[in-house]
Order: structure tokens, then C-alpha cells, then sequence
């Protein structure tokens, strides 16, 4: 079932009710799912290596309490933070300041940006870490089958 994009986001408290939360493709919701947006969202940055490798520590973190938590929307919203800092810092390792587009809507040329890729490589590995669990897997699915 794609992602509900329709959700009263701002009265919702997903933790609270989670049955309203809908897994969607990769990152989608990921900023809009209170309150683990912003459980989430102040340790997300990618800027160098080191700080990706400190966010993703702390995201990782954060994934683990909640499924220590038993909770997998957490779980998944953790791992949609992750999947981000993964795919923003190869954009930014591939295009100089993120920009794909020209002003004529032309794919610009890439220029690789070598800390920015290994900021991406940091966060791949946590990226596959979360989706190769076992627990995560059976939670997604799971959820899936009872919430659609």
C-alpha cells in the first residue's frame, strides 16, 4: 500500500497510533511522521565524514531503542533517515551542491566529490545493516499485513 499522503500529519501522533502509518517507498513521509521526525531529524547531517559517521551512529541508536521498543514505526522511520543521508550525500558526491538540474532542466555533468561519497558509503552500510535485519523484516511485514 503507497504512502498516505493524505494523513492528518499535524494531529498525529504515530507512536500512538501506529496503525495510521503506511511503509511507502524508500524515504517517503520521512518528514512528516511526528514524533519521530523530530526525535529523528536534529542528528541528520552528512556534511564530511566524520559528521556523517556520527549522525548515522546516533540514527542507528535511535533504531535500536525503538526496536528494543518493539516499535516499528520508529524502527522504519529511523531507517528512512538513513536511506536519506545515503542517497543526499551521493547527490552532493555527484553533483556540485546537490544540483542534478541545469536552469534548462538539463542533467548537469558529474563532478564526484570524494568526502561526499564516503559520507554515502557510511551511510549505506548502516542503510543495509537495517535492511538485511531479520527482526525489521518480520516487524515490515507484519505491519504490512495488519495496516496495509
Amino acid at each position: 500500500m503507497p504512502f498516505n499522503y493524505d494523513e492528518d500529519f499535524e494531529n498525529t501522533d504515530f507512536r500512538e497510533e501506529p496503525h495510521k502509518y503506511r511503509v511507502g517507498r524508500g524515504e517517503q513521509g520521512v518528514l512528516m511522521v511526528e514524533p519521530y521526525k523530530s526525535e529523528i531529524l536534529p542528528h541528520w547531517r552528512f556534511k564530511t565524514p566524520d559528521i556523517a559517521e556520527e549522525s548515522s551512529n546516533k540514527i542507528f541508536e535511535l533504531y535500536q531503542e525503538y526496536k528494543k521498543n518493539n516499535d516499528f514505526v520508529g524502527m522504519d522511520m529511523a531507517r528512512k533517515f538513513i536511506q536519506m543521508g545515503y542517497t543526499r550525500s551521493r547527490r552532493y558526491a555527484n553533483y556540485k551542491g546537490g544540483k542534478k538540474y541545469d536552469k534548462n532542466g538539463e542533467i548537469k555533468e558529474r563532478q564526484i566529490n570524494e568526502e561526499k561519497a564516503e559520507s554515502a558509503r557510511i551511510f549505506e552500510e548502516k542503510w543495509i545493516t537495517i535492511r538485511e535485519d531479520e527482526d525489521y523484516l518480520k516487524l515490515k511485514k507484519e505491519h504490512q499485513k495488519k495496516y496495509g
